[in-house]
């Protein structure tokens, strides 16, 4: 799926809104797992759980406007 949503913008959008999600879901349970490595690839990580925790009602407003596209728009 990831090198196929590379050229398809919907598609990339939604693997950011995933990741963004889910490293900010698995902060939640783990935080001594993704607070460890904040430089590098795996800060990277770091920085979409910090995205996610932040700007949250965004993103989750972001998830249900990508859900609604990607069940009744396509």
């Amino acid at each position: 799926m990831l090198p196929s949503a590379l050229f398809n913008f919907q598609s990339l959008l939604s693997v950011i809104l995933l990741l963004i999600c889910t490293c900010a879901y698995l902060r939640s349970l783990f935080p001594s797992l993704i607070d460890r490595n904040k430089t590098g690839f795996m800060g990277t990580f770091w920085k979409l759980a910090r995205i996610g925790e932040r700007k949250s009602p965004w993103v989750g407003a972001a998830c249900l406007i990508m859900a609604f596209t990607v069940l009744f728009w396509s």
